[in-house]
């Protein structure tokens, strides 16, 4: 992936006509902008302090791209490869466009400050043959192989997080339930504007109706979501955490909500649903942000806020 190359941004297509081929030659073109040097001035330059490289992890059946970020040495004599560190596994905003690599502004951060290792899951984006069942399958099996091989990738799987936005936080909330019924311990999941309810009820949220027009996630954006992400003749229910049966038990919550945002609601209620069960949960509203805010640090001065909020809260997850 080339992250230096000068490209423009392709338009929006018409999300409510998009063909299959217009729509895997709209994410490459999105994704090489996302990568590029012109979008560093929306999407964030990287803390210094973090090495940053992409990696290939071994998964049952394929080889998956990972972007990974280390705390680099911060005093003389200290081993370039640190070991037993935090461990984050952080999956990106975007269902059938999206990169892991326009989160380098908040995981480098969070590597350099915490510190920690963040591993970012490039997961298969949405497209049709290509469901959420397998995004989500590969945000839960990254999980598990670095848990495996904690010693080889210089963590404590003792201090483990998840952490998603919007279409990645509901990945890292399946992910969290899974973590919990497969006798994985968690310590904190943190879940940023996240679209917890794929069922037909997801328009039905005032804050739907009252933001869905916003220029970072519209109708038919939404709409294409649904269509695509569900397997044909399942349930959306088994897909939607909000739906779960049992949320007793998981690992403690943060939730980032911003108040300008369509998917605002669904934050909410999961809350709520979390709280009733009885799993420690904290609710962060974010007045006049967006959706998308907290990759847009260049536009969107709220970003450093809520930024701020996760690397205290996993602070005090992950170095207790």
């Amino acid at each position: 992936m080339n992250e230096s190359a000068a490209v423009a941004r392709p338009p929006l297509p018409d999300f409510d006509a998009i063909t299959t081929e217009e729509l895997i030659a709209y994410r490459a073109a999105e994704n090489r902008y996302r990568t590029s040097g012109p979008a560093r001035a929306i999407l964030g330059e990287p803390d210094p302090g973090a090495a940053i490289r992409w990696q290939h992890v071994a998964l049952p059946g394929r080889d998956l791209p990972v972007r990974v970020y280390r705390p680099l040495p911060t005093a003389e004599g200290e081993a370039a490869d640190r070991t037993g560190l935090p461990l984050v596994v952080h999956v990106h905003g975007g269902s059938f466009v999206g990169t892991a690599a326009q989160c380098d502004w908040t995981n480098s951060h969070l590597a350099a400050r915490l510190p920690a290792v963040v591993v970012s899951v490039e997961h298969r984006l949405v497209a049709p043959g290509s469901t959420l069942t397998d995004a989500a399958d590969d945000g839960w099996d990254v999980l598990r192989h670095v848990w495996s091989h904690a010693e080889r990738w210089g963590v404590d799987p003792s201090r483990t997080a998840v952490f998603g936005e919007s279409f990645g936080a509901l990945i890292s909330a399946l992910t969290a339930i899974r973590a919990r019924d497969d006798g994985l311990r968690l310590r904190a999941q943190v879940l940023v504007n996240p679209a917890v309810d794929l069922t037909a009820a997801m328009y039905d949220y005032p804050s739907i109706a009252e933001h869905v027009d916003t220029p970072t996630l519209a109708m038919p954006q939404l709409r294409l979501l649904e269509r695509l992400a569900v397997p044909p003749g399942t349930d959306a229910r088994a897909f939607s955490p909000l739906y779960a049966d049992d949320l007793s038990g998981l690992a403690p919550a943060l939730i980032v909500v911003p108040t300008r945002d369509p998917l605002a609601d669904h934050g909410r209620r999961y809350a709520d649903r979390l709280r009733t069960a009885g799993t420690p949960v904290r609710l962060d509203e974010h007045r006049g942000a967006g959706h998308a805010f907290l990759t847009l640090p260049g536009v969107e001065p709220r970003a450093g806020a809520a930024r701020s909020e996760i690397h205290a809260f996993l602070r005090a997850a992950l170095t207790a």
